[in-house]
C-alpha cells in the first residue's frame, strides 16, 4: 500500500497524532510524559519548529506543530525515535513502539485553528478520563490559561485571535474551550479518512500545488506595491513599528488579498510587514470592510 502524500509548506501548521503500536500505552508514569516533554522541546529547537498545542493521552499524543523550512518529518522522526529508544531500554524490549508513521494534516489556520485547539485540549474530557479540561495536567491548556509557562509552547498566535489584550484573550479562550457548542468539523473523522489537508477546497488546491511557495514569494512584493498605490502610502510605512489605524487597515487588505489570490501565507506576510500573525488576524477581524 503506497504511503499517503506528505505536503510540506514552510510555515505551515499541522495537526499531528502519534499512537502506540497496537494502541498500547506509550506512557506508564508521570516521568514518562516528563521525558517526552524534554524530547519534544529539544526537537523543536533543533528543527526550528513551533508547538501551538499538545495533549499527551495514554496511548497517543496530539500536537499542533508549525514547521519552519524543514519538513515535519524531521522533528517527528526525531521525537518518535528518541522516545522509543528510551522506553525500550527501560522495559528491556525491542520491536515497534509506535503504530506505523505519525498522521499529519496541514491546517488552514484562518478557519480551523481555534476549533483544532479546542478539540486537542478537550480530548481528556471527551475520552472520559477528566471531568474538566483544567483537571488534566498533560496538555498545553494551562499555558493558554496563563497558569503555566512552558517556553517550548507558543500561545501568542492563537490567543491573538481572541484579542490583542492578553488578559481578555485568555478569558475568551477559556469560555470557548469550556463550551459544549457544536463544531463545524470533526478532527477525528478527518484523521479516520486520512485527509492530508484540513481546510477549504481552495486551500487544499493551493497546498497541493507544486508552486505553493515559490510563486507566492515571487509575487508578494508586487502585492505590496499595489497596496501602496491603492492606499497612497509609502512602501516603508507598511513595516513601520508605529501603531496607526489607517496602516492597520492597509495591512488587513494585504493579508486578505495574499490569501484569497494565492500570493502568500499569513506567516510570510507577517514576516514581510514586521508583524505577528496574530496581529494580522486581529486586523482582519477589526476591519472587515477592507477585505471586500
Amino acid at each position: 500500500m503506497p504511503r499517503r502524500l506528505r505536503i510540506h509548506v514552510p510555515g505551515g501548521v499541522y495537526h499531528v497524532t502519534l499512537r502506540g503500536n497496537h494502541r498500547q500505552p506509550i506512557f506508564h508514569a508521570d516521568q514518562d510524559r516528563t521525558l517526552f516533554n524534554i524530547i519534544v522541546a529539544r526537537a523543536l529547537k533543533t528543527f526550528e519548529a513551533r508547538l501551538h498545542g499538545y495533549c499527551w493521552m495514554t496511548n497517543h499524543v496530539h500536537m499542533v506543530v508549525q514547521v519552519g523550512n524543514e519538513p515535519l518529518a524531521g522533528p517527528m522522526h526525531n521525537i518518535a525515535a528518541e522516545y522509543a529508544r528510551a522506553m525500550q531500554k527501560k522495559a528491556d524490549t525491542s520491536g515497534h513502539f509506535f503504530e506505523r508513521r505519525y498522521h499529519a494534516s496541514l491546517v488552514d489556520t484562518d478557519s480551523y485553528m481555534l476549533e483544532l485547539l479546542r478539540y486537542v485540549h478537550r480530548n481528556p474530557v471527551t475520552a472520559g478520563i477528566a471531568g474538566r479540561i483544567d483537571e488534566y495536567r498533560w496538555s498545553s491548556h494551562p499555558n493558554y490559561c496563563g497558569v503555566r509557562n512552558e517556553p517550548w509552547v507558543t500561545t501568542d498566535f492563537a490567543l491573538a485571535m481572541f484579542g490583542l489584550e492578553r488578559r481578555s484573550a485568555i478569558a475568551a479562550y477559556a469560555r470557548f474551550v469550556d463550551s459544549e457548542q457544536d463544531v463545524p468539523w470533526d478532527p477525528s473523522q478527518v484523521m479516520a479518512k486520512g485527509a492530508a489537508v484540513i481546510g477549504s477546497d481552495e486551500f487544499a488546491a493551493r497546498a497541493a500545488g507544486k508552486d505553493f511557495v515559490v510563486k507566492k514569494r515571487e509575487s508578494l512584493e508586487a502585492l505590496l506595491q499595489e497596496a501602496c498605490r491603492r492606499f497612497e502610502v509609502e512602501r516603508t510605512m507598511l513595516a513601520s513599528p508605529v501603531r496607526d489605524g489607517y496602516m492597520a487597515r492597509v495591512r488587513a487588505w494585504i493579508a486578505h488579498q495574499a490569501a484569497t489570490r494565492g500570493i502568500a501565507t499569513l506567516a510570510a506576510v507577517a514576516r514581510e510587514l514586521g508583524r505577528t500573525e496574530g496581529a494580522l488576524r486581529y486586523a482582519l477581524r477589526a476591519y472587515p470592510e477592507e477585505i471586500d
